[in-house]
């Protein structure tokens, strides 16, 4: 079983995260979900739209599904989406058309 952090975003992400999880577990993907906050829904929770322990989660487990997230203003990030590429050295923002 594989681990992946799984982190449900904010506004509709919530939705679209819960959706993709019950496909893959209906398909029987064998996933062990590690869920974690980030965005909006995290700052609002815990004061840090990008907790140390979503951090550390996805350097540990090395795998993570995000579902779309809101930067708050004025919290130092310009982006959470690009924090989190720089962060873990991604090139690329893919999107299905």
């Amino acid at each position: 079983m594989k681990n992946v952090v799984l982190i449900p975003g904010d506004g509709i992400g919530i939705e679209i995260t819960a959706a993709v999880k019950t496909i893959l577990e209906t398909a029987g993907a064998p996933i062990n979900w590690i869920e974690c906050e980030a965005g909006l829904g995290a700052y609002r929770k815990l004061g840090n739209p990008l907790p140390d322990a979503t951090v550390a989660a996805i350097e540990e487990h090395r795998v993570a599904l995000k579902g779309p997230l809101t930067t708050p203003v004025g919290t130092g990030f310009r982006s959470i989406n690009v924090a989190l590429r720089q962060k873990f050295n991604l090139f690329s923002n893919i999107r299905p058309a």
